[in-house]
C-alpha cells in the first residue's frame, strides 16, 4: 500500500477542544500555490531543517527522537537527499522517518496547495479548514456507495472519514436512514485511510447508547480529552440487527478507530484482513516551500481495552482475502437471518434465494461438457443451447442469456437477471421467479 494511505491519523487541537483526526492527503483543489518542479539546494536544506525542528520539539515520543534525527542526519551526509524533486525528497524523508520511528503517522507530504492554504489561513483557525471542506464536498464526505444487496442486506461504503461542521452530519443522517431499512448491515471500510474523529463519533453513536465513553486522548501539553457517544442522532439508533464491517491492510487511523469500536464493544463482526496499525494522534506542520509534515502529538486509549492498535493493527473476527470479504459478510448475514426465530416464510425464501447465489459465487460449481449436452434442448418456448462451453437460454424473441451453474443438480442463474433462475433436468426446463411460490415448467419437445 502507498505511504499516503496512512495519512489519516488522530489529532488533538492545540486549543484543547475535542480531539479530531487529521485528514489523509487530498487531491489538489483550487488554492493558490503552484506546484514546484524543482527545489534549490537552499530550499531543500531549509525543508530538512524544518522537519528536524518539528521532530525535536513536537514529536510526542521523546524516546524515539534521537533515532529519527540520527537517521535524517546520516541520510543527509550520505547525499540521499541531494535531489531537486520535491516529490522524491518527500518520499525519501518519509521512508527514513517511518523506518527510524516505526510510526506510520510520521511522514512528509509534497502538497503545495495545502501548504499555501495553511500559510494563508486566518489566525486562530485550523490551517486547512477551507481546503478540507472543499475536498470533503467533492468526496461526499467519504460516503461513496449505498446498495441494497439480495435479502435486503444494506451496504454502506465509507472511503474516508471526512468531517465539516454543520454539513457532514446531514449526509450521514441520509446514509444511515437508508442503512436502517435493511435486515442486516454491512459497512465497507476497505482502503479507508482515516479522517476526522467527529465522523467516527457520529457514526458509532448510532450503534451504542448515549454518553458511552469511547476514547481518552493523551498528549503532553494538554489534559486528557474524552470522546463519548452523542445523545441525539436524527436517524435513530441502529442497534439490534446484524452488523458486519469489512477491513483490510488499507484501513488506518480513523478507519481503525471505528473497526476497533465494533470489535471492543462487540457490535458486530470484522471480516477481511488485519488493519494497518496506525493509532497515534497527529497534527500537520507546514514546511517551506511546499510540504506538510505529519507529527504525532499523543495517543488514544480505548475505554474497553485500555490500550489501542498502534503497531499491531486490528485482527478480523473472520479472516478471508479482502476481495472476498463482501460476499463472506453477505453469506454470514443471510445464515444468521435465516436462523432467527420467527422469520416469515417470505423473508426466508428471499434469504434462501440470495444465499444460493452467494455460495455459488464463493465456491463456483463446475458442470461437465457431457452433462451440459444432456441438459440442452428445446422445451416448448424455451431453448437451452450449448455453445462455447456454456449453456445459453432463449425465450421467444428475448435476447439469449448465458446460464451460470448454481448447483450440481442443474440449477442455473440467468446472467443479467438476478430475479430469474432455471433448473434443467433433461426432461424439462423449470423457470423460477424470485418471490413466486411455483416455477413455470416446460417439458422437452
Amino acid at each position: 500500500m502507498s505511504d499516503r494511505c496512512f495519512a489519516a491519523v488522530l489529532m488533538l487541537l492545540s486549543s484543547g477542544a475535542a480531539p479530531a483526526l487529521a485528514q489523509p492527503p487530498a487531491p489538489a483543489v483550487r488554492v493558490e500555490g503552484p506546484a514546484r518542479a524543482r527545489l534549490t539546494a537552499e530550499e531543500r536544506d531549509a525543508a530538512l531543517a524544518g522537519v528536524e525542528e518539528a521532530v525535536r520539539t513536537a514529536y510526542a515520543f521523546p524516546e524515539k527522537r534521537a533515532a529519527v534525527l540520527g537517521r535524517l542526519g546520516q541520510s543527509r551526509k550520505a547525499g540521499r537527499y541531494d535531489v531537486d524533486s520535491p516529490a522524491l525528497l518527500a518520499e525519501r524523508i518519509t521512508l527514513d522517518l517511518k523506518d527510524a520511528s516505526k510510526d506510520l503517522h510520521l511522514y512528509l507530504l509534497n502538497e503545495p496547495a495545502r501548504y499555501a492554504a495553511a500559510k494563508a489561513a486566518p489566525a486562530g483557525s485550523r490551517d486547512d479548514d477551507a481546503f478540507m471542506r472543499e475536498w470533503g464536498l467533492r468526496e461526499h464526505y467519504g460516503l461513496t456507495e449505498l446498495r441494497v444487496l439480495p435479502g435486503n442486506v444494506r451496504l454502506l461504503r465509507i472511503s474516508g472519514f471526512h468531517w465539516t461542521r454543520d454539513e457532514t452530519g446531514v449526509a450521514y443522517d441520509d446514509a444511515l436512514r437508508f442503512l436502517k431499512g435493511g435486515d442486516a448491515y454491512i459497512i465497507d471500510l476497505r482502503g479507508n485511510g482515516g479522517g476526522h474523529a467527529a465522523a467516527v463519533q457520529y457514526l458509532v453513536s448510532h450503534f451504542l447508547d448515549e454518553d458511552t465513553l469511547l476514547m481518552t486522548f493523551h498528549r503532553a501539553d494538554a489534559p486528557p480529552a474524552q470522546s463519548r457517544t452523542l445523545a441525539h442522532v436524527p436517524a435513530g439508533r441502529l442497534m439490534g440487527k446484524p452488523l458486519y464491517v469489512l477491513i483490510d491492510r488499507g484501513v488506518a487511523s480513523a478507519g481503525e478507530d471505528f473497526a476497533y469500536d465494533v470489535q471492543q464493544f462487540k457490535l458486530g463482526e470484522l471480516i477481511g484482513a488485519r488493519t494497518a496499525g496506525a493509532a497515534n494522534n497527529n497534527g500537520f506542520v507546514p514546511v517551506a516551500p511546499c510540504f506538510m509534515l505529519s507529527v504525532p502529538e499523543g495517543y488514544p486509549v480505548h475505554a474497553v481495552s485500555q490500550t489501542n492498535w498502534e503497531g499491531v493493527g486490528i485482527a478480523p473476527d473472520v479472516e478471508v482475502p479482502p476481495a472476498q470479504a463482501l460476499e463472506v459478510a453477505q453469506l454470514r448475514a443471510l445464515k444468521r437471518l435465516m436462523a432467527a426465530p420467527g422469520v416469515a416464510p417470505q423473508q426466508l425464501a428471499a434469504y434462501t434465494w440470495a444465499r444460493t447465489g452467494l455460495e455459488a459465487r464463493l465456491q463456483p460449481v463446475s458442470v461437465s461438457p457431457a452433462r451440459m449436452k444432456s441438459l440442452a434442448g428445446r422445451f416448448g418456448e424455451v431453448v437451452a443451447t450449448l455453445r462455447e462451453g456454456a449453456l445459453w437460454l432463449v425465450r421467444g424473441k428475448r435476447p439469449e442469456a448465458r446460464l451460470v451453474p448454481l448447483t450440481a443438480e442443474g440449477l442455473f442463474a440467468v446472467e443479467g437477471n438476478d430475479h430469474l433462475r432455471v433448473r434443467l433436468t433433461g426432461k424439462a426446463a423449470e423457470l423460477f421467479w424470485e418471490g413466486e411460490p411455483e416455477p413455470l415448467v416446460f417439458t422437452r419437445s
